[in-house]
C-alpha cells in the first residue's frame, strides 16, 4: 500500500498538470466557456436575432449521448438564415460535461 499511493498521486498529478496547448480551454477540475465558432458580420446585435440550441452530454469520459449538430440548433430555434454560431462546454471533474451548440438568425 506505502508504494501504491504515491504511484496513484503521481500519476493524478501528471495527468492534471501535463497541460497540451488548445486552443480550447479546458480545466482538468471544472470547465464553463462560450466560445464564437462562426459570423456571417462583424457587427451583429445577437440581442435581437432568434436563438436554437442543441446539446449533447458526456459521463465519466465513457458515455456520451445527444445531438449538438448546428442543423439541430436551427431547426429547434425555428431559425431560417443562420448569422452566428457559438459553442458552450461545461464540464465537472471530467465526470459530467455539457455541450451546447448556440445559433443565432432569423
Amino acid at each position: 500500500m506505502k508504494k501504491v499511493l504515491p504511484l496513484i498521486l503521481g500519476l493524478a498529478a501528471a495527468s492534471v498538470f501535463s497541460g497540451c496547448a488548445s486552443s480550447i480551454p479546458m480545466g482538468a477540475f471544472y470547465t464553463d466557456v462560450q466560445l464564437p465558432v462562426a459570423a456571417s458580420e462583424s457587427n451583429l446585435d445577437l440581442s435581437k436575432m432568434k436563438v436554437g440550441t442543441a446539446t449533447c452530454k458526456s459521463y465519466v469520459g465513457v458515455v456520451a449521448i445527444g445531438d449538438a449538430t448546428v442543423s439541430t440548433a436551427q431547426k429547434n430555434g425555428g431559425i431560417k438564415k443562420i448569422h452566428a454560431v457559438d459553442w458552450k462546454a461545461k464540464s465537472i471533474l471530467g465526470l459530467v460535461g455539457e455541450y451546447t451548440t448556440i445559433v443565432y438568425g432569423e
